[in-house]
């Protein structure tokens, strides 16, 4: 009689505690060998690509942080100088936000029309979020022109040197994502909707939506806070 044979209903017992035969498969792999299969298997390349990618805006958000950190510090700073409640109109600035979140919806519509393999409305949808990132750039640089070409520029004082280097840093951001969106525009039409192409659309996205959360913080602490609301 076998070890097995003399154990009745061991091997279903095993089975019942080991339901994702984390101890050893059926093949007869030891405890922890990743078998590619199952609960047991190495992640995908989806799934490392978006882990990593989250890595990466951590570290841009902990850089985020400390921009926030000198302007709160430097807010009051103006050495004589106009302060945000003499700068900011907030009524261009509601419309900079507009832009910027309507820009966000329509990222989410491109990804929607991404899972669905649909070119047409995911180029459409890109094409109009790149749009409304276009006009949300090219309205900072307007208001930064303006302060500029009224002595209120970064050399101002310590107050305009660190709203510059925030706002102008998220602006910068922005503006890449805008040459990143246009070159995965090129290639997933020439490319159709390969995974590495879609991996890179998932970053995107995740990239674009992140400023658009930074974005909110600046409107809320350096516009709306400073201009006295």
């Amino acid at each position: 009689m076998s070890a097995a044979s003399a154990r009745p209903g061991g091997e279903q017992a095993r089975r019942l505690h080991d339901p994702h035969k984390l101890g050893r498969s059926d093949t007869g792999h030891e405890r922890g060998e990743a078998t590619g299969h199952g609960e047991g298997g190495p992640a995908s390349k989806r799934i490392i690509t978006g882990y990593g990618f989250w890595i990466f805006l951590l570290s841009d958000i902990v850089m985020f942080s400390a921009f926030f950190a000198a302007y709160a510090v430097l807010a009051a700073e103006t050495a004589g100088g106009p302060s945000g409640r003499d700068l900011f109109d907030l009524s261009k600035v509601a419309i900079e936000t507009a832009l910027l979140l309507a820009s966000s919806f329509t990222c989410g519509l491109a990804s929607i029309a991404t899972q669905r393999r649909e070119m047409l409305q995911t180029q459409a949808w890109l094409l109009v979020t790149g749009l409304l990132g276009f006009a949300f750039v090219a309205l900072e640089v307007r208001e930064f022109a303006g302060m500029i070409e009224h002595g209120a520029g970064p050399q101002r004082s310590a107050f305009l040197s660190s709203f510059f280097a925030l706002v102008g840093c998220h602006g910068l951001h922005v503006s890449v994502g805008l040459l990143w969106l246009g070159t995965m525009m090129a290639q997933l039409w020439v490319k159709d909707f390969r995974p590495a192409i879609l991996r890179r659309l998932l970053c995107f996205n995740l990239f674009w939506h992140a400023l658009d959360i930074i974005w909110i913080g600046i409107f809320t602490i350096v516009y709306l806070i400073g201009s006295g609301l």
